[in-house]
C-alpha cells in the first residue's frame, strides 16, 4: 500500500511540473509599453503578429488564424454570446497603425468595446 501512495505522489508531482511548462499563449507578440493597465477581463482576443497575420479566439479557446474579411463575422458571433463583453487587441509593436485602426473600426461597427493590450512599463 505504501508503494502505491508513492507512485500516486510521483504522478501528482509530474503533472504539477508539466502543467507549469505549458505556454498558454503560443503566438508571440511583442506588445508596446503602456503606463496603465485595465482591469477589464476580455472574453475575445484578436492578435496581429509581426508578420501581419491575424488570429482570433474566444474565451478559453485557442486562437485560430483568421482573415481580416472574416473578422466581422467572428466579432458578430462574439457579440451574440455576450453583448457586454470586451475584445482585447494584441498587436505587435511593429504592426502599422492602419491595421490596428481597421480592426478597431470592425469592432466599432459591431458596437463592441475594444481594449488595446500593452505590456507594463519596465521597472528600473
Amino acid at each position: 500500500m505504501a508503494s502505491m501512495t508513492d507512485v500516486i505522489f510521483l504522478l501528482l508531482i509530474f503533472f504539477m511540473i508539466t502543467s507549469t511548462v505549458v505556454s498558454p499563449n503560443a503566438i508571440k507578440v511583442l506588445l508596446p509599453q503602456g503606463k496603465q493597465q485595465t482591469s477589464a477581463k476580455p472574453l475575445a482576443r484578436v492578435i496581429i503578429t509581426k508578420s501581419k497575420r491575424y488570429y482570433a479566439g474566444y474565451g478559453n479557446e485557442t486562437e485560430q488564424p483568421i482573415r481580416l474579411s472574416e473578422l466581422s463575422a467572428f466579432l458578430r458571433q462574439c457579440a451574440q454570446r455576450n453583448a457586454e463583453m470586451y475584445v482585447a487587441l494584441y498587436a505587435d509593436e511593429s504592426v502599422p497603425y492602419k491595421m490596428i485602426v481597421e480592426v478597431l473600426n470592425i469592432a466599432n461597427n459591431q458596437q463592441l468595446k475594444m481594449v488595446l493590450a500593452t505590456r507594463p512599463p519596465e521597472r528600473n
